[in-house]
């Protein structure tokens, strides 16, 4: 199947090589994968001979279970979304008052923390990792915290130890948000395994996707046993309901996208690192890169640079729009600047990092001539005008 696929995308690319046409968006910063629509329906089939849509059905047990196979974890609870992911395990944890968090993130880390009622306390991040700093975090703990949520940015794994080793002295819950971090293994194992619970999000953007949908990945059995029942409505069994809860569960459609991609996901993830290593290597030395750590490897989740000013951002992003290329300011703003939060304290590191980043192109189907002609020539081509070192 996935031969049959390349085979496909190869014919396609050598169709788009052809002048800009003009289209609004021609490359877009990224673009869901679509597996052999035979083999979805294949899954399809199944749903309909099985008449399950939702609840818990053979696919979502199907799914699980090869994802817990894969990160060698103990429990992976499936839901809804990853947004969902991280309310359903404030509440299992029981979270209180504040949450020490990081300002460099999507909004959804920290409007999840105010939708459930929390505090988020923002810790300024490490220059060159992006990842919430540890130190910094430290001066932020007071009687009032009950967590410290972390976010592996970009895919790039935090300093889990010093995290631990901060909670656990500190006595506070530790969770990371791992919505880029699909399949990062740390010292030869998977990165879930780090935190009393860490999250995914299985967006339709995401390196690995669901259409929608998420999952929470911990080791502890009790605390499965309560996400279980929270994200089921509280119920135990038949006519008997255990406490209060809601709806997050994932249904079957969602389920059968996630097995076909997971039959794929070593070739989109090696297409995807060759891109990324494409832009290292052939944009301007002008250009920062986000530092990884040496006891993990980027899976190509997404092409982050740094560039010398907010200035320049807005004229590459400009020249490159022109050209029907779709870059984001993603992370921009730095969350410490939300108007509803009103946080007195800034985090000038995040500030800095998120007004200098643009994230590039990077999905499956992107052609690497037209990475070269349309993306990176037009960057370098920019800074090299501006007279940038």
């Amino acid at each position: 199947m996935v031969l049959e696929r390349i085979s496909f995308l190869q014919e396609q690319s050598a169709v788009k090589k052809t002048p800009f046409s003009g289209d609004p968006i021609r490359f877009p910063v990224t673009k869901s994968y679509l597996p052999n629509k035979e083999k979805y329906l294949s899954y399809v089939n199944e749903i309909y001979k099985t008449g399950i849509l939702t609840n818990n059905g053979p696919l979502v047990k199907r799914l699980e279970e090869k994802l817990k196979e894969r990160f060698n974890l103990e429990h992976i609870i499936l839901v809804a979304n990853g947004s969902l992911a991280l309310q359903v395990v404030y509440k299992a944890l029981g979270l209180r008052g504040n949450v020490v968090t990081t300002p460099y993130s999507f909004v959804a880390t920290t409007s999840t923390l105010v939708w459930e009622g929390l505090k988020p306390i923002f810790s300024d991040i490490e220059r060159s990792s992006f990842n919430i700093d540890p130190i910094k975090t430290q001066n932020k703990i007071n009687p009032e915290t009950s967590a410290i949520l972390g976010v592996h940015v970009y895919g790039n794994p935090c300093s889990v130890e010093s995290l631990d080793d901060l909670a656990k002295s500190s006595g506070v819950k530790l969770i990371y948000d791992a919505a880029h971090a699909f399949d990062v293994t740390y010292k030869g194992q998977s990165l879930l395994k780090y935190g009393d619970a860490s999250v995914l999000s299985f967006h339709a953007t995401k390196l690995f996707h669901c259409i929608e949908g998420g999952a929470v990945a911990t080791n502890n059995g009790d605390l499965a046993k309560k996400i279980r029942l929270l994200i089921n409505f509280g119920i135990k069994g038949v006519n008997q309901i255990d406490g209060p809860g809601t709806n997050f569960k994932m249904n079957e459609f969602e389920a059968a996208m996630g097995l076909c991609l997971l039959d794929d996901i070593e070739s989109i993830k090696e297409k995807r690192k060759k891109i990324a290593d494409f832009y290292r290597s052939k944009l301007s030395p002008s250009i920062e890169f986000q530092k990884w750590s040496l006891q993990s490897e980027s899976q190509g989740a997404y092409a982050p640079v740094l560039l010398e000013s907010e200035a320049l951002v807005l004229e590459v992003e400009k020249a490159l729009q022109a050209k029907g290329v779709w870059p984001r300011r993603y992370f921009y703003p730095s969350l410490d600047n939300l108007d509803y939060l009103q946080d007195e304290k800034k985090s000038f590191v995040s500030q800095d990092i998120a007004s200098r980043i643009l994230c590039l192109p990077i999905y499956y189907e992107l052609d690497f001539n037209d990475q070269e002609q349309y993306i990176i020539n037009t960057i370098n081509s920019v800074i090299h005008n501006k007279g940038c070192r």
